[in-house]
């Protein structure tokens, strides 16, 4: 069964040992062929980890990350985010909305463990483990890519990487969808779920449904 458009939704990322590391709470754009699309306002409640003593993950050298004791931050996001899931594929790819006039800022193709999706009543879910490399494409459709020195440093420390076989991408699935952010489609997924925030015009607020 599909979920149904402003509904709410949560993205979910989990590391080794099925520690929750990242959250996302937003609301579905729409669920159709092309896969689950959610979106998530600048403001949502989002949810990172990091050390306990309030160092970010990042901050945290990775040979240390094994023993050192963690704590999910309660932040909020930052940057209008529509994020497309095609079914069954190694990566979500992510149109960015900023600025004053909310105006379109790239792409971002996040490589990642396909995603489990999931629903209560009244929630979708999608659950998925974070691949270090990435895709960052300007809006003139050049590209970089990314995180390669943290993949690296990654695999370094293979007990404590949670990515058994990184894996680099989709293939011919993946060029496709390169092909499809050159389209207009997917502008119309963001055009009908722009107001669908909270009736008074905020941001989704903080949900149990993160923890």
């Amino acid at each position: 069964m599909r979920s149904r458009p402003g509904e709410l939704a949560v993205r979910r990322h989990f590391m080794r040992g099925h520690d929750m590391s990242r959250a996302w709470c937003g609301r579905v754009a729409a669920d159709d062929e092309r896969g689950l699309w959610l979106w998530f306002a600048t403001g949502s409640a989002f949810r990172d980890i990091g050390a306990v003593d309030g160092r970010p993950f990042r901050e945290v050298p990775f040979d240390e990350w094994g023993r050192t004791e963690r704590a999910m931050r309660e932040l909020r996001w930052t940057g209008d985010v529509l994020m497309l899931h095609p079914p069954g594929a190694a990566y979500s790819v992510w149109f960015f909305f900023r600025g004053a006039d909310n105006g379109f800022d790239g792409w971002y193709v996040n490589l990642e463990r396909p995603g489990a999706r999931w629903a209560t009543d009244t929630l979708t879910g999608i659950d998925t483990v974070d691949y270090d490399l990435d895709v960052v494409v300007a809006p003139d459709r050049t590209w970089r890519w990314k995180d390669e020195d943290e993949f690296l440093a990654h695999l370094a420390v293979p007990d404590v990487y949670w990515c058994d076989d990184e894996q680099a991408g989709g293939g011919a699935d993946l060029q496709r969808q390169f092909a499809y952010v050159g389209s207009s489609a997917w502008r119309e997924r963001r055009d009908d779920d722009a107001a669908r925030r909270d009736e008074d015009g905020q941001a989704l607020q903080p949900s149990d449904a993160i923890h």
